[in-house]
């Protein structure tokens, strides 16, 4: 059993995935798709969206889904 301390990081993921030219998300088998966000800029605007407050996440969802 893995442990919180000896997970691997965020960026060893998206390392990883690099050197394999996949996903972050097709490495951790939460999509079929290698190729769904596998640069490192769009993970990182993922990233930013997640730590946004909730408010302001909420404010960027609805607008993007009524783009």
């Amino acid at each position: 059993m893995r442990t919180r301390r000896d997970a691997p990081s965020i960026e060893a993921a998206k390392k990883l995935a690099k050197i394999l030219d996949a996903a972050v998300g097709y490495l951790l088998g939460e999509t079929d798709r290698a190729d769904l966000f596998k640069g490192p800029a769009m993970l990182q605007r993922l990233q930013d969206i997640l730590n946004l407050p909730s408010k302001e996440k909420e404010c960027l969802l609805m607008t993007v889904d009524h783009f």
